[in-house]
This record gives structure tokens, C-alpha cells and sequence, in this order.
């Protein structure tokens, strides 16, 4: 396995010394543990590493060593703000929508790292709680280092600035630049909590049992001005979402483990060297896995977009149509993209954190396990007959997107860039060390960040 320097130093920040230095030990003991690791990469580790560095071995295993003189972790409030302990009302409020059966948990469940309690691709709302979404609904975990969206992200190269492509912002497709304009699409979404306008979820904040509280923090007249109401129901949601330590745990044993409190399993050791693997799984191409500036907490994604060719998924109402298509960067629900074609079909790539606990992959739920996904991923080009569907006998390939914007699809990148009838990147073995993998980014294992079990 080639050693990543590139990556190595993330897609958009640099580790400091001592968190480089950690970062190359333990990519080292990775490394040597790969089959296909090579003698010229173990070397080109070794160059890189520093004399501050301590061995592979030590890195690993010597549980004096933390690993947090590089990752630190956030301290939690010892009391949410004000703003933050409305939002939480807010969060938990199904009052607030036009079927007063919908909250923000009940899509973003706390139980489910704050994603959907179910395995729907999409899931349902709307006035009567029958209207589908088209769009599986993503976790809303570990969104607080997203950065503004930008059309071009430019980092630095070998000789000169190299261009990364759309990155940032929020939702799937980027479209908002804040977690309060985010909270704002579900309360007026008609298949949502379908509010008709601000007037209306400023009437059901009145109703509300916290509505003297909301006076007090915004003013006693609040209500009578609900565009202000709304605002402030949302950067108090906002607060919420950004003081509450419940959204940036870091309570997984990938944590503990890069704290040194915890060790992988032969398995999990696997699985994350084939995650690093450039010619393997490559996930961390685009789910960086290393720290960010001052120590920050690996995020496990680079904010970019990514066209993948996932197929189309029967399960959405709306594909029943055969002109609807959705864009990503390009709408329907993005307005302002839309006629730029070198965009259409990317969406954002999430953070893999507690990817394991999801019951729906990608942007249309079009997967409902990991087993699923991986083979996908590895499978899509060697084997597109499983995966696409048949006209007058020949394989519809990336038949969830129109011809003319199929030539931005990924076929370049690891997995993705096999042939018809080529050996897969990974097999059936190294598909469960992923997963194994995979699992130890789940939340849970301990009751503190990075702390043993």
C-alpha cells in the first residue's frame, strides 16, 4: 500500500507536529499490517516520520502515550445558554409542525445519533404524515466544522494551487451556509412539518409551554413579529444543536483507540488499512480520518461533493416519475446551480461517524445495509449488471442521472475505477474487516470523549 502523504496532511488543514508525528506512527504500524504493503511505502513512512515520533509499536500499544497532546476534544458546557435550552424545547417539539405528530427528533432521533429510527429511504411527513421525502435524511451529528460552500475549493500542490471542486454548506446538495438555515427548511417543507409561512410557526410557538420563556429571552413581543420569531427559533435551535455535547460526542472506540485507551482488533486494524489503502477501499480520500488544525477531532469527511452513479431507488414516490431527476448541486431543491452541468449529480459526502447505526445509504436511501454499500462501491463498474436495470437486454448504467451529466460520475478514484469483469478492490474477507472498521466510528463506546470503554 502506497503511504498518502497527501492525504496524510488532509484535504483542507494540516495536523501540527506532534499530532504529525502521531499521525505517521501509526500509519506506519498500518502499513506493515496490510498484505499488499510494500517494502518502498514503509520506507517512504520512515522518511516522513520525525525524531519526535515514538515507534509503531509504542504508538500502538504503550498506553502511557495519549494521543491527546494532538486530538483535543471539545469540553462540554457546564449549562446550555439560554438560546440553547429553547432549541432543545424546539427539537423535541412536534406541536410545532402542521400534523402535530413531527419534531425535529422524530427524523433526528437522539437514540440514532441523530438520524432516522428506521431503515425508510426516505422518510414521511407532511399535514397528514403521508407525504415521502426524496431524500434520505442524513445525521446531524458533527456538522459544526462545516465550512461556507464554495463552487471551487483550491488547495495547495506541488507546483501550483490544485482545484478540489464544490465543498461546504449544508444539507446534500450545500445549499445553506448555517445549522439555523438548515433548521428552517423541515418547519416550511410541505412534506415536512409543512408550515405555510412564518406566521403560522409563530402561532404554534404562542401555543407552546415554553412560549413565556421564549418572551423572556426575546422579547414580549416577539410574537407579534414572526418573522423575528422564526429567526430566533432557529439560531435557538442552532444553539442547541452547537452547545449540546450529545451532537459532538466523539464517544467511539476510533477515539478511544487514537487516545490510547483502547486497541483494534486484528479485524478492525484490517479494515482500517484498507479504508487508507489508495488502491483498496480509499475511503479516506474523501472521509479524512485525521486531525484537524489545533488538535480537532477527525471528522471523517472533506465537505466535498462527489458524483457517484448510486442507482435509482424504486422506494421514492417521486422516481415514479420518469422526468424527475435530482441533481444534487443542480436542484430540485437547489435553485441557484442549476445551469451548471459540470455540477449535476454530486452530492455532499458525510461524515462516516456512526455510519454503522444508518439503516440508508447515500442520498435516495438506495441501500439499506453496509454489506450493501461496500459491495456497490466495489462492484459498480466490475459487475454493473447487478446493480443497474435492463432495456431491450442491455445494462442501464447510472440510470439515476441523464446522459448528458453522466460523464461527471467518479471513475476515476479507487473503488471506482475497474473494468467489466475485473477482480473487485476488495473481496468478501476484506469487505467484513470494513465493516469491523466501520463499527468503531460508532458512539457509545465510552462515556467521555476518547476515554476507555
Amino acid at each position: 500500500m502506497k503511504f498518502n502523504q497527501d492525504r496524510l496532511l488532509g484535504r483542507h488543514w494540516g495536523a501540527g507536529l506532534a499530532g504529525l508525528a502521531a499521525i505517521v506512527a501509526v500509519s506506519t504500524l498500518l502499513l506493515s499490517s496490510c498484505n499488499d504493503a510494500d517494502t518502498s511505502a514503509r520506507s517512504e513512512a520512515n522518511v516522513n516520520s520525525t525524531s519526535a515520533a515514538p515507534s509503531p509499536a509504542t504508538a500502538a500499544t504503550d498506553k502511557s502515550i495519549s494521543s491527546r497532546v494532538w486530538v483535543r476534544y471539545p469540553e462540554p458546557p457546564a449549562t446550555l445558554s439560554a438560546d440553547a435550552t429553547l432549541g432543545k424545547h424546539l427539537f423535541f417539539d412536534a406541536s410545532l409542525s402542521a400534523s402535530g405528530k413531527l419534531s425535529c427528533a422524530s427524523c433526528h432521533s437522539p437514540g440514532h445519533a441523530y438520524g432516522p429510527p428506521n431503515d425508510l429511504a426516505v422518510q414521511l411527513g407532511g399535514a397528514d404524515m403521508r407525504r415521502q421525502g426524496t431524500r434520505a435524511v442524513p445525521s446531524l451529528r458533527y456538522l459544526g466544522f462545516t465550512p461556507k460552500f464554495t463552487r471551487h475549493y483550491y488547495v495547495p500542490g506541488p507546483d501550483e494551487t490544485e482545484d478540489e471542486g464544490p465543498t461546504g454548506g449544508f444539507t446534500r446538495d450545500g445549499k445553506v451556509d448555517s445549522l439555523h438555515e438548515q433548521a428552517l427548511i423541515p418547519l416550511l417543507n410541505p412534506n415536512e412539518m409543512a408550515n405555510a409561512n412564518p406566521a403560522e410557526i409563530a402561532a404554534r410557538l404562542q401555543k407552546s409551554s415554553y412560549a413565556g420563556q421564549f418572551r423572556q429571552v426575546y422579547g414580549s413581543d416577539i410574537f407579534d413579529r414572526p418573522e423575528a420569531a422564526l429567526e430566533k427559533a432557529t439560531l435557538a435551535l442552532e444553539a442547541f444543536q452547537t452547545e449540546d455535547p450529545s451532537f459532538h460526542p466523539y464517544t467511539s472506540k476510533f477515539d478511544a483507540v487514537m487516545s490510547g485507551n483502547a486497541d483494534f482488533t486484528p479485524a478492525e486494524l484490517r479494515g482500517y488499512g484498507l479504508f487508507n489503502n489508495p488502491n483498496k477501499g480509499n475511503c479516506a480520500k474523501c472521509h479524512i480520518d485525521t486531525p484537524g488544525p489545533g488538535g480537532r477531532p477527525a471528522q471523517f469527511t472533506d465537505f466535498g461533493f462527489q458524483a457517484l452513479g448510486v442507482p435509482r431507488n424504486p422506494e421514492i414516490a417521486a422516481n415514479r416519475d420518469p422526468k424527475y431527476v435530482d441533481l444534487g448541486i443542480c436542484g430540485p431543491q437547489r435553485k441557484d446551480m442549476a445551469q451548471e452541468s459540470e455540477f449535476c449529480g454530486m452530492f455532499k459526502s458525510p461524515t462516516l461517524r456512526n455510519v454503522a447505526t444508518r439503516g440508508a445509504f447515500f442520498h435516495n436511501g438506495r441501500f439499506h445495509t453496509l454489506e450493501d454499500m461496500l459491495h456497490f462501491c466495489v462492484e459498480r463498474d466490475t459487475d454493473p449488471a447487478k446493480w443497474y436495470p435492463k432495456v431491450k437486454g442491455k445494462v442501464v448504467k447510472f440510470d439515476d442521472l441523464p446522459p448528458r451529466y453522466r460523464a461527471n460520475i467518479d471513475t476515476l478514484d479507487a473503488p471506482l475505477n475497474r473494468k467489466a469483469g475485473a477482480k473487485p478492490a476488495l473481496n468478501e474477507e476484506e469487505i467484513g474487516d470494513m465493516i469491523a472498521f466501520l463499527k468503531t466510528l460508532n458512539d457509545g463506546y465510552s462515556a467521555k470523549s476518547g476515554a476507555a470503554p
